[in-house]
């Protein structure tokens, strides 16, 4: 399981689980509960890649990220430290 601090949202954290490729096991603290609920309940299964790409740069009232933006921003922070272990 991943933890991930979340930045300028109401959600504190967000949990989620990759296997084998795939985004699981998501799960907020904090925010709107029904959104991220929803969030959590849509991504469950998506391939990591997908996520990323379809939750990158909603904004929330300006904020400049958003509850699903800061899944992305972790899940692709997931990704890329798993890139690099498997190069080195």
């Amino acid at each position: 399981m991943y933890t991930y601090t979340t930045k300028g949202t109401c959600s504190r954290q967000i949990l989620f689980d990759i296997v084998d490729g795939k985004v699981t096991n998501v799960q907020f603290v904090g925010g709107c509960h029904g959104n991220t609920q929803g969030v959590a309940a849509l991504v469950e299964g998506m391939d990591a890649e997908e996520v990323i790409r379809r939750l990158q740069k909603i904004d929330c009232k300006g904020r400049g990220t958003s509850c699903p933006d800061q899944l992305a921003r972790a899940v692709r922070q997931v990704l890329q430290k798993q890139q690099a272990s498997e190069e080195a």
